[in-house]
Formats: C-alpha cells, structure tokens, sequence
C-alpha cells in the first residue's frame, strides 16, 4: 500500500505565492495569507489538547483584523486569542480555526517575504519584526511570538512594479542566491532572539514565467517545522494551561 506523505497547510500555502504565478511583493496581505495556517497546523497536528480543545469550541479564535480589542497595537499578520464575550465566531469553509475579535493576545505570528534585493531592506525587515514583538506585548498577556521568514535562493529573480520587469543581473542588483546566507545570517542574530519560535522557508523561485517553484531541501523544512510546532503546542500548555485563561468546566490539560 501506498503511504501518502503528510503536508503542513503553511508551507502548502507559502508555495501558492509563487507556483505557477507572479509573485507581486508590494500585496500587503501576502503574510497574512500564510500565517493563518499556522494556527490550522496546530490543531491538526493535535499536540496540546488544550489548544485543539478551545478552537474546537470557538471560544479561541483567529483575529481577522489582528487587533486586540480596546488596546492600540500595530497589527501582526496572525494574532490568536481569547474570543471577546458575546460574539459568535466566524467559521469559514475550509478551516478549522474560528474567526472573530480577541481580547488577549496568546500566539502571534509575523512573516516576511525576502525574494530579492534582500539585504538593501534587510534592516527594515529586522526592524519591523523586532518591533512586532513588542506590539504583540502591549497590554496584559505573555504571548507567544513565532517570526516566520521566506529567504528565496534561486540563480535569478525577476521583480514587478506595476507594469516594469526588474530582473537581478548579479552585480547591479544580486541574484538571490549570492545574498540569501547573509541575509538568514543577520535575521538569525539580530531578529530571532526576539521571538519564542524563529522558521526560515529556503526556497527557489525566479518569478518569471511558467513561474516555478522549489524548496531548497523540503524534508528540512517539513521537520524544521514540524518541531516548532510541538514546541508552541508545549509553551501553549505550559504558559496558558492554568489560570484565568481556563474557563468553567475547564482543566488545564
């Protein structure tokens, strides 16, 4: 019998950026697209009980608006909490994790896409995902806070501005592959310190037609990310197993 290998929803839907398609850096939703899988990973996966538990009963959700309620806070792209009292949860087909407004902020997710050009924004994106950080602390709550990063190593990239080309040509501007462990190198000392879980997605894409797509050494990727998994599923029990998080009728565990 055949044994079909298991896929993660996340790296399935960090591929969809670029196969078979142009990848349109400038789309400020992009982040928010793949980050919401991480939540849908954790519970499948099932390795906190608790977690599986509370999205089950929609009383935890995904924050659409990646805001909490009544506190001032740069949004992230996949904020996860507590459901504000009396209102319902919104479940969209396909998914297992409800939708809706938060009080608290539990797991955060932040992602950045590095395709080209990499190290010229590379303190920008270092900058923005160590403030993001600190926007996920505002207010009450010890959230978790994952920073998931895409490095592209392919031979060359093609970039868009409206309707310009702007592909690298390697001394001018970089082809990926020359910048990509440099820039792993600064995010992994400078950004990821920062946060409770730190994912590099190494991929290839040159983003020009028929727009294909490959990961760097995909088994690595599945397992590297498989392990943050259980780790945030081991933190989630740990740091939210008991207290006022847990409701009536409610064990920790």
């Amino acid at each position: 019998m055949t044994r079909v290998a298991p896929k993660y929803e996340l790296l399935e839907a960090f591929r969809e950026l670029f196969a078979g398609k142009p990848y349109l850096h400038r789309s400020s939703n992009q982040g928010d697209l793949v980050a919401c899988y991480l939540y849908e990973d954790l519970f499948t996966v099932g390795k906190s009980k608790l977690l599986r538990s509370r999205i089950s009963e929609r009383e935890w959700v995904l924050n659409r608006a990646n805001r909490r309620q009544g506190i001032v806070a740069r949004r992230g792209d996949g904020t996860f909490g507590e459901l504000i009292p009396n209102i319902v949860a919104v479940v969209e087909p396909g998914f297992a994790v409800g939708r809706g407004p938060i009080a608290n902020v539990e797991i955060g997710a932040e992602m950045k896409i590095l395709a080209k050009a990499m190290i010229k924004q590379i303190d920008r994106v270092r900058n923005d995902l160590v403030g993001q950080v600190a926007q996920f602390k505002r207010g009450a709550g010890n959230p978790i806070c994952v920073g998931i990063v895409g490095i592209n190593h392919a031979d060359h990239c093609i970039g868009y501005e409206g309707t310009r080309a702007f592909p690298t040509d390697g001394s001018k501007y970089a082809h990926p592959f020359q910048e990509a462990a440099e820039a792993e190198k600064r995010l992994r000392n400078d950004a990821a310190p920062a946060f409770d879980e730190f994912l590099f997605l190494r991929y290839r894409a040159t983003n020009e037609a028929p727009y294909p797509f490959k990961w760097v050494d995909y088994d690595r990727t599945f397992r590297d990310y498989g392990a943050v998994l259980t780790r945030i599923s081991r933190t989630y029990d740990s740091r939210f197993g008991s207290g006022p998080s847990v409701g009536p009728g409610k064990t920790g565990r």
